[in-house]
């Protein structure tokens, strides 16, 4: 059939697929329900400061973000995390203590900083010390995350370090979390070293300097001087003038014959050769709902969390804290709305002027679906009165820039990879349909890329 592939959503993931598309030589339309293109990635340049309202970085060890940079020409932009301070915090009380070093997300690979932390308690540390006894799991499979780390470390390690690590990434409840979806090499760890804890230490010993990191594996994240924006207009400006088309509502997706009907609200429907649905699952499973209900309903079937971020600025006298480390974690038994803090501006270079600091806070998500009632200033009053406490800020804020992102995060909850290889073996039924997106094959910017251009490989494949 003749007529464009349409891709719905211009999130980086729609745009990656009309990227690779376009280079392909096929004809496209991007349809865009909001303004403009981007999706979550927003860079906001503000009397000086450089804030992030999505996502401020991408993992170096997936190759997508870092390929795509290299063929838009902007390997030169990319910059890493500053060198110093190359640690994170673990909030306990009205204090904030370090990440000790060695752990990495649900497991110490060091003992000193690990038995010399006040974020466990004596019998915490003993329990957590069992996993170099405890025997593996028979029958392997899938379990929460929670489930886990409670099995192989105890609860006090699943409430002091784990959840709070993993929150900060999810934004997600660990009781509900599938951990073959999300980790699994702690899962293999198990099964071929028995004890993670064995599996870690064998693993810092094969790779200089793992041994001393503190929480996330700073070294290994990037970003791009200008900010995350600055990839999307590349993307943007490699498509031809008029391909993408912001602020339109498709209602539905229909297969037609050989080819798709595109229905949009107010306007004519849309002849197209193929479609790719670079929305959000259960988006996708309502455009799709006349085409396949039971692949619409596997879709719908996702959930999301709602977070939120609020960027502060501050003078640097008015921050009492050192801020030497790049942000903090805040555990949920600590009964707090705060989820994480990023110190942005100790983070990477360029996101403050002299003498001012950039905070990032991270509110809402699975477990404070409660801050979607909250107004704007509510919120921004909420995020400086946390950050109070734990920074010892003596000053109001220079001002606050507040960032909602409503059902963008999918919940990876137990289950998610067999429901994935249900709709990948149902949309693969489908001639001249993809899916892209964060909800099937991770949350990350390299993985919405790739997500992005399998899509497209898939429809020219065809």
């Amino acid at each position: 059939m003749n007529g464009p592939v349409v891709v719905i959503g211009a999130g980086v993931a729609g745009l990656a697929a009309a990227l690779k598309l376009h280079e392909a030589g096929r004809e496209v339309t991007v349809l865009e329900a909001g303004s403009e293109p981007g999706g979550a990635i927003r860079t906001i340049l503000r009397n000086g400061f450089l804030l992030e309202a999505g996502p401020d970085s991408f993992i170096t060890t997936k190759p997508e973000a870092v390929a795509l940079c290299r063929r838009l020409g902007l390997e030169g932009e990319l910059i890493g995390v500053n060198g110093e301070h190359r640690r994170s915090f673990i909030a306990r009380g009205p204090r904030l203590y370090p990440t000790p070093e060695g752990f990495y997300l649900l497991a110490p690979s060091r003992w000193k900083p690990f038995l010399t932390t006040p974020l466990l308690s004596p019998l915490g540390k003993l329990r957590a010390a069992l996993d170099l006894v405890l025997p593996a799991r028979r029958g392997g499979g899938d379990e929460t995350l929670a489930s886990f780390v409670r099995r192989r470390f105890g609860r006090e390690a699943l409430e002091r370090l784990a959840q709070p690590m993993v929150a900060g990434i999810y934004t997600a409840d660990a009781e509900q979390l599938s951990l073959q979806s999300t980790f699994p090499e702690f899962l293999k760890m198990e099964a071929e070293h028995r004890s993670v804890i064995v599996a870690l230490r064998a693993r810092a010993s094969q790779t200089p300097g793992t041994e001393t990191a503190s929480g996330p594996r700073y070294g290994l994240f990037a970003t791009l001087r200008g900010g995350l924006s600055t990839l999307v207009q590349a993307m943007v400006g490699q498509l031809p003038s008029g391909t993408i088309r912001p602020g339109v509502q498709v209602t539905d997706v229909s297969r037609t014959g050989e080819g798709w009907t595109v229905v949009r609200a107010g306007a004519a429907p849309i002849a197209a050769s193929a479609v790719v649905l670079a929305v959000p699952a259960p988006v996708a499973g309502r455009l799709l709902g006349s085409t396949d209900p039971l692949l619409s309903g596997e879709l719908g079937a996702i959930p999301y969390a709602s977070p939120a971020t609020v960027n502060l600025a501050y003078q640097r006298v008015h921050v009492r804290h050192p801020l030497d480390g790049f942000g903090f974690v805040v555990p949920a038994i600590e009964g707090r709305m705060l989820l994480a803090c990023t110190f942005s501006s100790v983070k990477f270079a360029g996101r403050a002027p002299a003498g001012t600091v950039l905070l990032r806070a991270f509110l809402g998500g699975a477990l404070h679906p409660d801050t979607d009632r909250l107004s704007d200033a509510d919120l921004a009053g909420m995020a400086h009165e946390e950050l109070k406490g734990y920074l010892t800020l003596q000053g109001e804020p220079l001002f606050a820039e507040i960032r909602r992102h409503p059902a963008s995060m999918p919940q990876y909850h137990l289950g998610h990879l067999d429901r994935v290889a249900r709709i990948t073996a149902r949309v693969g039924a489908v001639p001249g349909l993809a899916l892209a997106g964060n909800a099937y094959g991770g949350i990350g910017l390299p993985d919405c890329i790739r997500s992005g251009e399998v899509a497209a490989t898939a429809i020219l494949s065809a």
